[in-house]
């Protein structure tokens, strides 16, 4: 994924609230994954979701705390993504109630090289200093991010048996 063209991030202000959107959204995102897992009794991919959840938000506390320290007015903008996906966003359609917490994990790296990805492609093609430097300092944020999966996954071993087989698959409806 690279740069929407239309994205113009001219000033801190954007920046942040660009990246406030992203990390705000993937928060979501992971807790909305918990939650499904939760109502299929897969707790242990539920814990990992939530636990994803909780970085994500503290990282988006960090953003608001550059916020309030520049005093800027940063309002909450929605922003048209260049996939069907934000940035850092999981999609919905890679979740399975069987998922192992390894498939989980895996979910997550992707998402959070993504991320990183991105915020390193922002950093290459903005003109502003400033706004360069910030997307610079989210792209290392992800990729800390990256890391901290990468260790969790060294906690789960390939998984023998992956889910090739639903027992109870949905019923279509004609």
């Amino acid at each position: 994924m690279t740069m929407s063209e239309h994205l113009k991030l001219d000033s801190v202000s954007d920046m942040l609230a660009f990246g406030l959107a992203v990390v705000t959204e993937a928060s979501e995102r992971y807790a909305e994954m918990a939650e499904a897992m939760d109502a299929h009794n897969n707790t242990k991919v539920a814990e990992i979701f939530r636990e994803m959840a909780d970085i994500e938000e503290l990282h988006a506390e960090g953003v608001q705390r550059q916020i309030s320290q520049l005093n800027l007015d940063v309002p909450k903008t929605d922003y048209q993504w260049t996939s069907p996906e934000g940035p850092e966003t999981g999609d919905f359609s890679d979740l399975h109630y069987l998922m192992t917490p390894r498939e989980a994990l895996l979910l997550a790296l992707h998402n959070e090289k993504r991320a990183a990805t991105y915020f390193a492609d922002v950093a290459e093609k903005v003109t502003n200093d400033e706004v360069k430097k910030m997307a610079q300092e989210m792209a290392k944020e992800e990729q800390e991010h990256v890391q901290w999966v990468e260790k969790w996954l060294l906690d789960y071993p390939d998984d023998e048996n992956e889910w090739v087989e639903d027992n109870d698959p949905p019923v279509e409806q004609g």
